[in-house]
């Protein structure tokens, strides 16, 4: 019969709350844009198609379209190819705000996970 002791179930209860605070919701771009305020300053994960994408030295920056709306996403390292597959995770910020109105949100990628063409 499998028995575990307190110490390996612990480890494993330890783990396991570890792996679950450390990543960020997925969530669809809909819900982004729909309520940006909700998620500014909150790291969240989305999944999609790159659309466009530009870069300058120091900065990239590239659409996303994951079928329910798209976003932009900034980043300091190089923007992917458009068409490209990707899930990518960061900060939701506003990118511009004039009279205390919001005229664009981004997120702020601090990782990328491609997954071919």
């Amino acid at each position: 019969m499998f028995s575990i002791n307190k110490g390996g179930l612990l480890l494993v209860i330890l783990a396991a709350a570890v792996l679950f605070t450390a990543c960020p919701s997925q969530t669809n771009i809909a819900k982004i844009n729909a309520d940006p305020s909700r998620y500014r300053n909150k790291e969240v994960g989305i999944v999609g198609r790159v659309t466009d994408s530009y870069g300058i030295p120091g900065y990239s920056a590239y659409e996303i379209d994951d079928g329910t709306g798209r976003l932009w996403v900034v980043t300091r390292r190089g923007a992917p190819a458009r068409g490209s597959r990707i899930g990518t995770k960061g900060r939701v910020q506003t990118a511009i705000t004039f009279g205390g109105r919001s005229y664009g949100t981004v997120l702020e990628e601090t990782d990328r996970r491609t997954q071919g063409s």
